[in-house]
Order: C-alpha cells, then sequence, then structure tokens
C-alpha cells in the first residue's frame, strides 16, 4: 500500500536551491518519488511512498516554521505513480507567465471557501458562480454540476478568458482546481482585473470529493501522474461517466497519447476504438502517417 500526498504553500523562499537540496534529500531518505516545484515564491509538491514514510515527510515539514500551517492532501497511491523523484527550482511554482498582470498570493487572492460552506451554497438558493480553473483537457472527464468551463488550453492563457467572464464582474465567483494552488493566483487575477467578490475553493477539488464522493462533482478528476485520474466511491450513490471518447463520443475515462510521437497528442480513446486498430490515433492525419511509416518497414 502507497500513498500520495499533493501539498504547496506560497511564502517566501529566500535561497530556493538550498530548500531544493533539503528536499531531495529529505525525499531520498524516506524513498519517496514525485515532483517538487520550489521557487522564492513558495513550493508546490506530489510525492508518494510508503504510508508511514510520507507521514514521516509531513512531521519533518512541520518542523519548519515556513510549512507548519501547510495542508496536505493524501490519497491512495499506486506504487508506481511516479518514475523518479524530481525536485527542481523554478522562476513560479505554477507556470502562470502572467507578466505584467502576475499575482502574488501573499498580497491579493480569493478569500478561501471551506468545501462544506461550498456544499452549503450549491445546495440553496444563494447566486454564485463555479469557475473551473483548470486546462480544458482536465474538465473533460469531471466538473462541478453547472459550473462554467472556460476553454482554457494552459494556465499561462489566463488572460485570454477573461471576456467571456466580464459579466460575473459584480456576481459572487468561486474558483475551483484540482489542489488549490492555480487558484490562489486565479482568484487574486480576477480581483486585480475588477472582479469584487471572488473566492476559491480551499484545498480544491480532490478535497470536496472526499468529503463528498459522488455528489456535486461529476466524473473523475485529473492528477498530474501515473494514475491519470481518481475518483472517491459512495456507498450510496454509482459512478457517473461524463467524459467522452474524442473519436466516438460514447462515455469514457480512458487517456491515452497518440501513438505518432511527433504527435503525441493526450486525448480520450474508448477500449471500443482502441481495439479496431490497435493503436491510440488522435485523428486520420496520424493514422495515416502511422500507415506509411508501417509500410516503409
Amino acid at each position: 500500500m502507497h500513498q500520495i500526498l499533493l501539498y504547496y504553500k506560497y511564502t517566501l523562499i529566500e535561497n530556493p536551491a538550498a530548500l531544493m537540496r533539503e528536499q531531495r534529500e529529505l525525499c531520498e531518505r524516506l524513498n519517496l518519488k514525485g515532483r517538487i516545484i520550489i521557487a522564492e515564491e513558495g513550493i508546490n509538491g506530489t510525492v508518494e511512498g510508503l504510508p508511514e514514510n510520507t507521514e514521516k515527510y509531513i512531521q519533518a515539514m512541520q518542523l519548519d516554521p515556513r510549512f507548519a500551517d501547510m495542508n496536505f492532501k493524501r490519497s491512495l497511491g499506486t506504487g508506481n505513480a511516479f518514475p523518479r523523484l524530481s525536485v527542481k527550482v523554478r522562476p513560479e511554482i505554477v507556470s502562470g507567465h502572467l507578466g505584467d498582470a502576475d499575482v502574488n498570493p501573499t498580497q491579493v487572492t480569493g478569500k478561501h471557501l471551506p468545501a462544506e460552506t461550498l456544499h452549503e451554497w450549491i445546495h440553496s438558493d444563494k447566486e454564485f458562480y463555479i469557475v473551473d480553473m483548470r486546462n480544458d483537457y482536465e474538465h473533460k472527464i469531471g466538473f462541478f454540476r453547472n459550473s462554467i468551463l472556460p476553454p482554457l488550453k494552459n494556465f499561462r492563457n489566463l488572460s485570454q478568458i477573461l471576456p467571456a467572464l466580464e459579466q460575473l464582474k459584480n456576481k459572487t465567483v468561486v474558483t475551483v482546481c484540482t489542489g488549490g494552488v492555480r487558484c490562489e493566483k486565479a482568484s487574486g487575477f480576477l480581483l486585480k482585473n475588477g472582479f469584487t467578490d471572488v473566492y476559491q475553493l480551499e484545498n480544491g477539488i480532490v478535497s470536496y470529493m472526499e468529503k463528498y464522493p459522488e455528489e456535486d462533482f461529476k466524473g473523475k478528476l485529473y492528477v498530474f501522474d501515473g494514475r491519470v485520474t481518481i475518483g472517491f466511491n459512495s456507498p450510496t450513490t454509482p459512478h457517473q461517466i461524463v467524459g467522452r471518447c474524442d473519436k466516438c463520443a460514447n462515455p469514457s475515462e480512458n487517456y491515452v497519447n497518440c501513438d505518432l510521437k511527433s504527435c503525441n497528442a493526450h486525448f480520450i480513446c474508448c477500449e471500443k476504438c482502441y481495439q479496431q486498430t490497435g493503436r491510440a490515433v488522435c485523428s486520420a492525419t496520424c493514422e495515416k502517417v502511422l500507415q506509411q511509416f508501417q509500410f516503409m518497414l
């Protein structure tokens, strides 16, 4: 049995390179694999290991005053969610590249909304709007019912979706994302652009799903590790598949990468479509190229 930790914290890191070395040594000692990004603005990580070792990691992190109150989201691992350990220093802990419009979440960010409060709002007559700040391929297989799903190809394109949200500037807006780290900047970005009442789902969608499985978030949650998607079972409500195969539009949650390596597109492909050709190809164009390559061999 393995456990995965998802965590982040926006806080000043005066020497990111030193913290990188400390993190690498700590994870190697505890036999943890995963991805950790460190910047002057904070830390963002996902690591996997045996439960006793991930708990030791949490204990070690909490001894550091900078991370003493950091929230750790726990979920069931597979033992091979990550091929290796990667600890890197980057300019940002989540790539926004917003330039002059960049946001420092320690100075401006949306109000944190606990999962319990969002649950109450959803099941009340309160007027508010959930805006999904994940990439479009993430919410293809799971989303909050009645939420707004902007066509966001990449988080750094955040400014491009502002016109589509213009009518919400004086409304109550709740931004949501996987674990919360992107919403820290996304909610602040909305505030800097004239939105007046902005919240962010505290600790992200994963925490809401854990508390209220198969309720208001439909489908599965996309994650950036070997599991690809995760869900939380409910003893009373059956799982609902909302994803659709990109080739035949039948219900599916099976993500694949195009077998044409020069393409490598990430898409949903059901088992039936895969079995028809014995491979995963995202388009007729890629299929033709693969056929030509096989003929040459």
